[in-house]
């Protein structure tokens, strides 16, 4: 037995009730979050530099150093979304897009799965901002992006992983990942 009722929507998710039945049989009561899905992108300029942004968060009221990300649309392919939301909140246009691994983002309370792509091939054109979005690009290179997770600066998980799951590609590949994705796109 599984029901939910909703509680709250909201423009991009819905908060809902949901009632299930453990392995025992008894029931319980939990609020999750469902979330149509979302991407993040790891924009590689060249084979040393990536572009992050600094995007003003309001939920935290901070501005983070992160990889840039965004949310489906409703049934709008995962690849799609990358390459659009690369293109509004870097400028850049892939011209390869690779499938490096999907996730939950948080999984005790939210359904979000994120695709994680690598862009490739970048062609620089000028940013297409949505109405509130306060995101600047910042150029760095590969050393100094690994510098700024160990100091702590880059702090969001889908960053985190991005960019320590394409790093541990490179040691364990020896070199550029091109074609070592499971899921290429």
């Amino acid at each position: 037995m599984r029901q939910e009722k909703t509680l709250l929507e909201a423009r991009r998710f819905r908060v809902v009730s949901l009632e299930y039945r453990d392995h025992a049989g008894r029931t319980h009561t939990r609020e999750v979050v469902r979330h149509p899905g979302a991407v993040t992108i790891l924009p590689l300029l060249d084979a040393d530099r990536v572009c992050l942004i600094r995007n003003y968060r309001p939920g935290i009221d901070q501005t983070l150093l992160e990889l840039p990300a965004g949310t489906l649309e409703p049934g709008e392919d995962p690849r799609n979304t990358a390459l659009r939301e690369l293109e509004e909140e870097t400028g850049y246009r892939a011209q390869r897009l690779e499938l490096m691994c999907e996730f939950y983002t948080s999984p005790g309370v939210l359904d979000e799965l994120m695709w994680l792509y690598v862009a490739t091939q970048l062609t620089a054109g000028p940013q297409r901002l949505d109405s509130g979005e306060e995101i600047e690009t910042q150029v760095v290179a590969w050393d100094e992006c690994l510098r700024l997770v160990r100091q702590g600066v880059i702090r969001d998980g889908k960053s985190l992983l991005g960019i320590l799951f394409y790093d541990d590609l490179l040691r364990n590949r020896g070199g550029s990942a091109g074609g070592a994705f499971p899921n290429s796109s």
